[in-house]
């Protein structure tokens, strides 16, 4: 796809919509309750909190704010009820893109570095998503994250935030291999196909997915649950340094001693033919679902999920659609460096779409891709009942220590 229709596929989406002067300057986060006028939709993030806690949890969000560097200009504060504090970004309430954010100038965002465990004990540093650009998307418009009962404090989002962060840094840079059709394949010194040995500790079985990808072949929806299972009981293990948090998603992944299996919710899948509605209302053990987002809403790591709606090609195992972590930075993972570590928004709309042209292989295959116009683009990007491929969900961690987790079912 040229850059020339990349750009016009960005506009049509609205990905670059620009700040309207009257919303950038009307309120700063010291400032009160915006005016009814230009009152935002309730979208950003919100805490629901005892009226008492609404003065410190303010102050803590404007110290966040400046320690993140997003000035007081760039955000809306709103109490649309008492005990209600709503922050929202000052752009129109028709711009739900995060997609383009590096790119706008007003925000000023770069990658920051983290370090992560390495093979023998050492470290490596990684460039990734900056936490203030997950603050950025979480909140834009579009979606609505609540924070509530015990979740009513700054250090639920700061959770929350570091553990999006975590994700995505495992995630940023993979090369594990594609079954392509052939049966996975896992290190038998630490698996027995997807379960870990009993002499193997979940954790060490986890970390070394990620330390020797090259002894692991397997499928996106494998690669997917393992990001998620690794990267959030490492935020506790080694980033949060939090025993008590790291034991319960420890015991939630080996609820049934398979940590593989229900990362997500049931749910996730009700969209499928053969989608048994008894299952509907099983919990993830580590992640839940947000319904009803807007296109062009991502926060970095959320889990995505384009659906292949060609009958023929559904049909192909590891073809029925694409598990995708959102990476910030306009980027989706590439599980298997196929693509230089990540694709953009319409490169991978435009892998989904083009399966049903026989085009598993860019090299091979590629006197068979029909290119896609920019409308093609925007019309893909809505949901299958649409005639899109996008499903409107997203997937993220549950809020550890701040929420009721819903138990899981019988062993």
């Amino acid at each position: 796809m040229s850059s020339l229709v990349k750009t016009r596929v960005n506009v049509a989406l609205g990905l670059l919509c620009v700040m309207s002067a009257a919303r950038a300057g009307m309120l700063a986060p010291e400032s009160g309750t915006a005016s009814t006028q230009h009152a935002p939709p309730i979208s950003g993030v919100m805490f629901s909190c005892p009226l008492e806690q609404i003065a410190e949890l303010h102050r803590d969000m404007v110290a966040y704010l400046r320690e993140l560097g997003i000035g007081k200009d760039l955000v809306v504060k709103i109490e649309p009820a008492g005990g209600t504090l709503v922050y929202t970004l000052a752009t129109p309430a028709a711009d739900t893109d995060t997609l383009s954010f590096k790119g706008r100038e007003q925000y000023r965002i770069k990658d920051e570095l983290v370090r992560l465990p390495a093979k023998g004990g050492n470290t490596r540093a990684v460039s990734t998503v900056s936490k203030k650009e997950i603050l950025l998307a979480l909140l834009q418009h579009g979606r609505l994250t609540n924070f509530s009962g015990v979740a009513c404090t700054l250090d639920a989002l700061r959770d929350h935030v570091g553990m999006r962060q975590n994700t995505v840094a495992w995630t940023d840079k993979l090369s594990w291999g594609w079954p392509d059709g052939r049966p996975a394949y896992w290190n038998s010194k630490k698996w027995h196909k997807g379960t870990p040995l009993a002499s193997v500790s979940v954790d060490n079985a986890l970390l070394d997915a990620f330390l020797r990808q090259d002894r692991y072949r397997i499928g996106c929806y494998a690669a997917s649950k393992l990001s998620y299972a690794h990267a959030v009981l490492d935020y506790y293990v080694r980033v949060k340094k939090d025993p008590a948090k790291a034991a319960l998603v420890r015991a939630r992944l080996m609820h049934d001693k398979e940590p593989l299996v229900g990362v997500e919710p049931a749910a996730m899948w009700d969209f499928e033919k053969d989608f048994d509605a008894d299952e509907r209302d099983i919990p993830g053990k580590i992640l839940s679902i947000k319904r009803g987002v807007a296109p062009g809403n991502f926060v970095p790591g959320d889990w995505v999920y384009l659906l292949n709606t060609d009958e023929v090609t559904y049909k192909k195992t590891g073809y029925e659609g694409s598990n995708a972590v959102y990476l910030g930075r306009g980027k989706f993972g590439d599980y298997y460096n196929d693509h230089r570590h990540a694709y953009t928004y319409s490169e991978k709309v435009d892998e989904v779409y083009q399966w049903r042209h026989g085009v598993f292989s860019r090299s091979r295959d590629a006197h068979k891709i029909k290119p896609l116009s920019d409308g093609d683009v925007v019309r893909l990007s809505a949901t299958p009942a649409e005639g899109g491929l996008l499903l409107d969900f997203r997937v993220a961690p549950y809020l550890f220590g701040y929420e009721e987790l819903p138990a899981l079912p019988p062993r």
